[in-house]
């Protein structure tokens, strides 16, 4: 309170007590703004953070899978995940090159999406089992976010090839979904897929997302441009 005495220009001893309540009252809700309390989800979800350097971590889990923020300690979990599943992938992907595999580069996108994290232009989680924490199986971020009147963010994820069709990305495109609306506030979000991707498709019309169209030639994966039907949803809670 001192320090809000001091900006104020206030003398703390000639104050009412109804003045001294309401400072007080002011100084918690700044205390709270640098310590804010741990969130929680959805009854079955868990939202947590964990301060680490200057930025806070989050955390989201329900009783299946957890999704843990990019960390230099997942680099090698993120190879395995990448060589286990690199025949897989390459349908739904830009071509990737041989150092793509390697631990170094793998160190230097976590460096990255660590940044974006911190600077709030990019929010990526690596997807956990709960029964086997140490392994990766997938990966989902809300990627180019953009605030202001915009105010809405591309979304983008992948999975293991081994655990398809048990609802793991439903859970995880749910779990994203619900943080970006009302913890971070954004407004529209984006995924973009491939017309073949049925899978994908389902999991974001189970997700409530609506088909507003397709661009042609949209993205060039595996070499070859492919068109992208747009799926969106909207947070109504805002208008």
């Amino acid at each position: 309170m001192a320090f809000i005495c001091k900006r104020l220009k206030l003398n703390y001893k000639k104050l009412s007590e109804e003045e001294k309540k309401w400072l007080k009252k002011i100084a918690q809700k700044l205390d709270l703004l640098k310590n804010p309390k741990p969130q929680r989800g959805r009854k079955g979800e868990k939202v947590r953070e964990r301060p680490i350097g200057s930025y806070r971590r989050v955390y989201m889990k329900n009783q299946y899978i957890q999704l843990v923020p990019a960390e230099l300690s997942l680099a090698e979990q993120a190879v395995d995940y990448y060589k286990r599943n690199r025949a897989f992938l390459e349908t739904f992907e830009p071509v990737r090159s041989e150092e793509f595999f390697t631990l170094e580069y793998q160190q230097t996108v976590l460096k990255k999406e660590m940044a974006d994290y911190e600077a709030k232009t990019a929010f990526r989680f690596y997807i956990v089992p709960m029964e086997q924490p140490s392994k990766i199986i997938g990966v989902i971020g809300l990627n180019n976010v953009v605030w202001g009147a915009f105010c809405s963010a591309f979304l983008g994820y992948k999975l293991d090839k081994d655990y398809v069709g048990n609802g793991y990305m439903s859970m995880a495109v749910k779990m994203l979904t619900k943080y970006a609306f009302e913890e971070l506030g954004l407004h529209r979000i984006e995924a973009n897929v491939m017309p073949k991707n049925k899978a994908s498709l389902r999991v974001l019309e189970k997700n409530q997302f609506i088909n507003e169209g397709i661009s042609k030639y949209y993205l060039n994966i595996n070499g070859v441009w492919e068109d992208h039907i747009h799926m969106v949803k909207i947070n109504y809670a805002m208008h």
